[in-house]
């Protein structure tokens, strides 16, 4: 009867997801992952396979908890203008918190790893992809309720705040001063009307 394995796939993957954000991929030894997954280096290599693997897990599990809570104001159905400003504050907010000089893994990865391998740019990809989405879905409200110009391009403006935040979350990495996230917010956010 085999021994039951002292660590959950999830908690391994959580304290991997907390490496890789501050660390990034490439920083990051398998040394350091084995000592931060509280694991031995056959356990890692039997559980996830490779580093590579193991990476693309974790943007797999970071994709499916922490980003569908972050992008949850933008995804709802009744998503509008104040969304769009609140998504942005929400972003600001964390430069106030532990996660300043973090950043997101995904846009982390957008800048690091993305142009490197087909494994995270297939992430990056999704990650951008429902971004896009969001913002779509924000924008058509937000021009329902007359909160933007009827004449404007919503897929062009979708396209900015996806910028936008992919350059706000490098700024949150780089340990922006709060005033500098919450103007960049703000700056993001200028078309926007009545929010």
């Amino acid at each position: 009867m085999p021994s039951p394995k002292g660590y959950t796939r999830e908690d391994a993957l959580d304290r991997a997801i907390e490496l890789f954000r501050r660390q990034g991929y490439s920083a990051t030894s398998t040394a350091e992952l084995v000592e931060a997954l509280g694991m031995n280096r056959k356990s890692v290599y039997a559980e996830f396979g490779s580093k590579q693997q193991l990476f693309e897990a974790a943007l797999e599990r970071y994709s499916t908890i922490n980003l569908s809570r972050v992008l949850a104001p933008i995804e709802a159905p009744d998503a509008n203008a104040q969304s769009i400003k609140d998504a942005f504050l929400g972003y600001a907010s964390a430069s106030e918190t532990r996660f300043s000089g973090l950043g997101c893994l995904m846009a982390n990865t957008a800048v690091e790893r993305a142009a490197l391998d087909p494994g995270s740019a297939k992430f990056v990809d999704a990650y951008l992809a429902r971004l896009t989405k969001g913002f779509r879905n924000a924008l058509e409200n937000a021009r329902r309720d007359g909160d933007l110009d009827a004449s404007a391009d919503l897929d062009d403006l979708a396209a900015h705040f996806v910028n936008a935040v992919v350059g706000i979350s490098a700024l949150l990495r780089a340990k922006a001063t709060p005033a500098q996230m919450y103007a960049a917010g703000r700056g993001a956010t200028s078309m926007l009307r009545g929010a």
